[in-house]
């Protein structure tokens, strides 16, 4: 296969390598599915060819993400992301609860998303300020 692409379109093909990766295998601890490890590593290694030397390294003889890529940015960036699922998955959980409402059940979807916008527009305004766990 062959693909063309210009150096910013790279670029923004290294982002979502890194991300990808980073979404399969960054919670796996020592049970990385090294396939996407090699994919990442595959796509980082034409940096050297494209000139873009600060954004890899090599580790153990495999080219990697720099320290420098990864503090450019991108992790801000899977942190929006994660806050806003975040915040998504707790407001949809927390109005499912209060309408006793299970995992899949549709049957009130105009309530539950009525629900899910009083959540959000609370956590828009404070955050968790207000959220109390009772035990």
């Amino acid at each position: 296969m062959k693909l063309e692409l210009s150096d910013q379109e790279y670029r923004r093909l290294l982002d979502l390598v890194y991300v990808g990766n980073w979404v399969m295998n960054s919670m796996r601890g020592n049970q990385r599915i090294r396939e996407y490890d090699e994919v990442e590593s595959k796509c980082f290694s034409y940096c050297l060819k494209t000139g873009m030397y600060s954004l890899f390294e090599i580790q153990d003889g495999d080219v990697v993400p720099s320290a420098r890529y990864e503090d450019g940015g991108i992790q801000e960036a899977i942190m929006d992301y994660e806050d806003a699922v975040f915040f998504d998955i707790l407001a949809e959980e927390l109005a499912r609860r209060d309408l006793d409402l299970g995992p899949t059940d549709t049957s009130a979807d105009g309530e539950l998303n009525r629900k899910i916008d009083e959540y959000m527009q609370e956590f828009e305004a404070n955050g968790l300020t207000n959220v109390n766990v009772d035990k």
